[in-house]
């Protein structure tokens, strides 16, 4: 692995940008938006091409947005480490096993991620990656800052414990092997519903996920105003 104390191995990322974006609105799935000058997912793409342990990216979209992503997502900005542009699934887990399958055997660990993420820092990839070469599993996530409540037809049941709980982001990294093989197995059951994220499969399997906070905001869009905030930062971030 490049710029680590670790034994050489081969860190390839899987970015998941099948969505339709039926809660964000509008003709255009979020991830091809325009932002700051350019498509939101190359801005994601961009984040793991400058990741010093990152060696190939599989970009994950519906088949009727394979050739806008290679013609206005990836080529016009000389994304060198991406491989492969894949057609997902129906569903989030059925994209991401899709990406998994496509990725080279000699992988060691995969960086799953969300495309509508376009803010993360590549530091942060190099160091949730690097935790998951220690630890087999590790994923970003924040220590959640509101107190949390447990509700029921509109009634708080309990207040939970804020200290103990943690916002999951992406990317969420794994041994190759192990994420493959229990997304397979998720696959081949009857109930997916319950996946609500790739750590939930292995946490379900009995590993342990390693949590890293990240230096700097990691925003998912999932609104307008999600936009115009990642918008702002990005303009903030190349203003120098």
């Amino acid at each position: 692995m490049r710029g680590s104390i670790f034994i050489t191995v081969k860190v390839c990322a899987v970015i998941v940008a099948g969505g339709s974006s039926e809660r964000f609105g509008g003709e255009v799935p979020k991830q091809f938006i325009e932002v700051h000058g350019r498509p939101l997912l190359s801005w994601t793409i961009s984040r793991f091409e400058a990741s010093s342990v990152v060696d190939q990216i599989v970009v994950v979209v519906a088949e009727e947005y394979l050739l806008f992503v290679s013609e206005r997502v990836v080529d016009p900005f000389g994304f060198a480490k991406v491989s492969k542009i894949v057609i997902g699934g129906v569903t989030r887990p059925e994209s991401v096993l899709k990406g998994l399958e496509a990725l080279p055997l000699a992988t060691d660990f995969a960086a799953i991620h969300d495309g509508a993420r376009p803010l993360v820092r590549p530091e942060d990839i190099d160091r949730v990656v690097q935790t998951a070469v220690r630890e087999r599993a590790a994923i970003l996530a924040v220590p959640a800052t509101d107190t949390v409540k447990r509700v029921a037809g509109d009634y708080v049941l309990s207040t939970q414990d804020r200290n103990a709980l943690y916002l999951a982001q992406t990317p969420q990294v794994f041994q190759y092997d192990l994420i493959i093989n229990a997304h397979r197995r998720a696959a081949a059951g009857s109930d997916t519903e319950w996946i609500t994220d790739d750590a939930s499969i292995i946490e379900r399997a009995g590993f342990k996920v390693k949590v890293v906070e990240p230096s700097a905001p990691n925003l998912k869009v999932t609104s307008r105003d999600d936009l115009a905030i990642v918008d702002a930062l990005l303009r903030r971030e190349h203003s120098g």
